[in-house]
C-alpha cells in the first residue's frame, strides 16, 4: 500500500476513535464535560503551532546563514525545493557535534532546513543532498502538522481517563451506579493504542520522506550510505562529555532527526551485514546485493522499533534498495 494512502488511513482511524470516545463520554456526562476537552486540545494545538519553531531553534542552537556565508549549502537546498516545487526553505546550521539534520516550520511557505555541524565533517557533497531532499520531502508533504494534530488525540485520551479513573469524577458517579470507572479504563487503553498509532505514523513519514528524496533525483545508495553514517557518527558521540552533553539537551525533540540516535549503537551490528567491504559506506553494488537479500531482525528490536519514532534502520535501507 502506498506510504500517502497509509498516512491517511491512519488519520482516518484515529479520528474516528477520538469521535467514538467523545460520543460515548458525551452521552454519559454530557457535552459540557467533553467540550473542555476540546477547548483545551485546540489550546494546546494552538501553542504548539505558535512557539514550536522557537522551541526547536533554541534546543538545536540554530544559527540561520545567509546565501554569502554558505553559498553552496543555499544552491542545494534551492535546487531541490525547485525539484519540489515549494518554496526555498529557511536554511540554518546547528551547532552541535551530533551529525544528522532536520526540517521544521509553521507551514510550507515558512520552511526550515538545517544541517548539524557534525554532518558537515561526515558526509560528502552527494551523500548531504540525499539527506537534504529527505528534509525538504518532510516540508512537501507537510506531514508535522499531520503528526502535531495526530499526537493531540492520545493527549486528550490520557486528560479524560485521567480525570475519570483519579480526577474525582469516577467518585461521584459511583454511588449513582454509573460506569465511569470502565469507560476511564477504556479511554487509558486507547490512549496508549492511539500512541503507538502516532508513532507508527511518525516511522512512515521517515519512508515517505526517504521515497521523496529518490523522487527528486538523488541515488537512494547515496541517502543509505549517508544514513549508515549517521548510526556510526550517533553511536561514536556518546563517547565524549559534549557528546553525552547534546545528547541530553535534544532528547525531546530528537523525533526530527533523521534517525533515532538512542538506538545507534544496536543498529550498528545489524548493519555490518549490508557493508561487506566493511568500508564505512553503502555503494550500489552493496544497496543491490541487499535488495534481493532476506533481511533476519531480531525479535527484540522488532518489539522496540513499535516504540520509536524511526524504523529500524536495517529495514529502511532494505525499502531504499527496493528503490534502486
Amino acid at each position: 500500500m502506498g506510504l500517502q494512502v497509509k498516512m491517511w488511513l491512519l488519520v482516518a482511524l484515529m479520528f474516528g476513535i477520538l469521535y467514538g470516545v467523545i460520543t460515548g463520554i458525551g452521552s454519559y456526562f454530557g457535552i459540557g464535560n467533553v467540550g473542555i476537552y476540546l477547548v483545551l486540545a485546540l489550546i494546546f494545538v494552538g501553542f504548539q503551532y505558535l512557539i514550536g519553531p522557537s522551541i526547536v531553534s533554541m534546543l538545536m542552537r540554530v544559527r540561520w546563514v545567509s546565501e554569502n556565508e554558505e553559498p553552496e549549502l543555499h544552491q542545494m537546498v534551492k535546487e531541490l525545493a525547485e525539484r519540489s516545487n515549494i518554496p526555498k526553505p529557511k536554511v540554518g546550521i546547528s551547532q552541535i557535534s551530533i551529525p544528522n539534520a532536520f526540517a521544521f516550520g509553521r507551514t510550507i511557505r515558512d520552511g526550515r532546513v538545517c544541517i548539524t555541524e557534525g554532518i558537515r565533517k561526515l558526509l560528502n557533497k552527494d551523500e548531504l543532498k540525499a539527506v537534504l531532499g529527505h528534509e525538504i520531502s518532510h516540508l512537501r508533504h507537510r506531514d508535522m502538522i499531520i503528526i502535531t494534530l495526530l499526537s493531540v488525540i492520545p493527549l486528550m485520551l490520557y486528560w479524560l481517563s485521567w480525570r475519570l479513573l483519579w480526577g474525582g469524577m469516577f467518585y461521584r458517579r459511583r454511588e449513582e451506579g454509573g460506569y465511569a470507572a470502565l469507560i476511564g479504563l477504556v479511554a487509558f487503553l486507547l490512549y496508549f493504542l492511539t500512541n503507538l498509532l502516532v508513532l507508527y505514523a511518525s516511522r512512515i513519514r521517515e519512508y515517505y520522506a526517504d521515497q521523496g528524496s529518490v523522487k527528486i533525483g538523488n541515488s537512494p545508495h547515496y541517502l543509505a550510505s549517508a544514513l549508515y553514517k549517521l548510526v556510526y557518527g550517533s553511536a561514536q558521540i556518546r563517547r565524549s562529555a559534549r557528546g553525552k552533553e547534546e545528547l541530553r539537551r535534544v532528547q525531546g525533540v530528537r523525533a526530527f532527526f533523521l534517525n533515532d540516535i538512542a538506538r545507534a549503537q544496536n543498529e550498528i551490528q545489524e548493519l555490518k551485514e549490508v557493508d561487506r567491504d566493511l568500508s564505512g559506506t553503502i555503494d550500489q553494488s552493496e544497496l543491490w546485493e541487499l535488495r534481493h537479500k532476506k533481511i533476519k531482525i531480531r525479535g527484540t528490536e522488532r518489539m522496540m522499533e513499535l516504540f520509536t519514532t524511526h524504523p529500524n534502520m536495517l529495514k529502511r535501507i532494505k525499502r531504499l534498495a527496493s528503490l534502486a
